[in-house]
């Protein structure tokens, strides 16, 4: 079958496509850069087509059956690649973490059933361990009112992922109340949190599953917590006063630049030492808790394998509409990639 990985040349595209050369799986790798392309596809023995975020995106997607979408920021790219998948009846998946881009997918669910595509954000780290954690704890406490979300990593940030996160600075944090997303401060709330090797201190993030844990389980609130020192959390509420300013033109491209210059990425060493604990708790309207964790792989480890399940599942199964990773392979997805545990439940 055959399919396209967008944006083949990034840091996380190239982690997918050298795990299809090693498992001996042929994917299309697309992009801007001749140059770039050229040389990955010849050193990976793999073809490669030289396409835009343009009008000739529709017709470079024609003979695709699916486009693993992996060129950021997202929040940039994601219409124009999702309206060709529409237009070609291209299957139309991506490795966001962009809250927007998962409530846009959600609101194209109808133009993606009559195309007979789906649409599925977020089949990478970000969301599918914490979507399918939400997923079992939501199965074992079905009456859950509040979720509470986070996960532990000492992975580094590649370039993309950080221009991500700079990006996002001006809009704040983001929770959902009442099933409703909710705009908050940064370092909205705080708490002490064992995600798995102890208690920290943690602090709201914006993270993708106060959208997609929403649609996975139906849980009306929602949070998500990342650890944090308190010195950190300190200086992350303090941009709260100047929020404003982080989204001007100059100071954007005066952060990012610095990205570029100090970021490469973590390599293979640091990804495989830098293993990750998800953690969620639920709880109902009388009070009762309930606990989840689980060990996964470094990060991007987890987006390379996780983004390749859910290529299988979307080319075996062909489901169409707007779906979470959980939506469609179910939580026990997260127990089947390689360096995970098992989901431990306690109350």
């Amino acid at each position: 079958m055959s399919w396209m990985i967008y944006g083949a040349t990034g840091y996380t595209g190239t982690l997918i496509a050298e795990a299809c050369a090693r498992q001996g799986l042929t994917p299309l790798l697309a992009g801007r850069s001749e140059s770039k392309l050229k040389a990955l596809a010849e050193r990976l023995n793999l073809p490669y087509r030289v396409v835009g975020l343009d009008g000739a995106l529709t017709e470079a997607l024609a003979d695709q059956q699916l486009v693993l979408h992996c060129a950021g920021p997202f929040s940039a790219t994601a219409e124009p690649m999702m309206q060709a998948c529409l237009a070609s009846q291209t299957h139309y998946l991506d490795i966001t973490g962009e809250v927007a881009v998962f409530e846009r997918a959600a609101e194209l669910d109808e133009q993606a059933k009559a195309a007979g595509i789906v649409l599925m954000p977020g089949v990478g780290f970000d969301v599918i361990p914490t979507d399918c954690l939400a997923a079992r704890l939501k199965a074992e406490m079905p009456d859950a009112v509040s979720l509470a979300l986070g996960f532990d990593s000492r992975s580094g940030f590649s370039p993309g992922t950080a221009k991500t996160s700079v990006e996002a600075l001006p809009q704040g944090g983001l929770i959902r109340r009442k099933g409703q997303l909710t705009p908050v401060p940064l370092a909205y709330r705080n708490a002490e949190i064992d995600f798995g090797g102890g208690k920290k201190h943690a602090t709201t993030i914006p993270w993708g599953d106060v959208s997609t844990a929403w649609h996975s389980t139906g849980i009306p609130d929602i949070e998500v917590y990342l650890p944090m020192s308190p010195r950190k959390t300190q200086q992350l509420q303090r941009l709260n006063a100047v929020r404003g300013m982080l989204g001007w033109g100059w100071v954007q491209r005066f952060l990012k630049r610095r990205i570029e210059a100090r970021l490469t990425g973590p390599d293979e060493s640091q990804r495989r030492s830098a293993t990750t604990w998800v953690w969620g708790r639920v709880s109902n309207a009388e009070g009762h808790t309930l606990e989840g964790r689980i060990q996964v792989a470094n990060g991007y480890d987890v987006t390379v394998t996780g983004a390749l399940a859910m290529v299988e599942h979307v080319l075996t199964e062909n489901p169409s509409g707007f779906l979470t990773p959980s939506k469609l392979a179910g939580w026990q997805l997260v127990e089947s990639l390689p360096g995970s545990g098992t989901i431990a439940l306690s109350r």
